[in-house]
């Protein structure tokens, strides 16, 4: 089976549930999102520890293991796949 789509927000927009709501409907999958600041970095910051570690084998999974916990915030509402 293939695993379903979701999707994580991050940044200001992902303060704002009606703009969550859109992305949900229109993807028709969950969104998610992580209560850190300065997301975007931290999401470049893996991925340089990962290309350290690279060589040994590491993968970018076993890096994020740590990695705050992202929570849902929106699904997508009934009948968003027929629009």
């Amino acid at each position: 089976a293939v695993p379903r789509t979701k999707i994580l927000a991050t940044g200001g927009a992902s303060h704002n549930k009606k703009i969550l709501q859109v992305l949900s409907d229109v993807f028709n999958a969950p969104v998610y999102t992580i209560d850190t600041a300065n997301s975007a970095c931290l999401g470049s910051a893996y991925r340089a520890i990962h290309g350290l570690v690279a060589e040994m084998d590491v993968s970018l999974a076993d890096v994020v293991k740590l990695a705050p916990e992202p929570r849902l915030a929106v699904t997508p509402a009934a009948g968003a796949e027929e629009v």
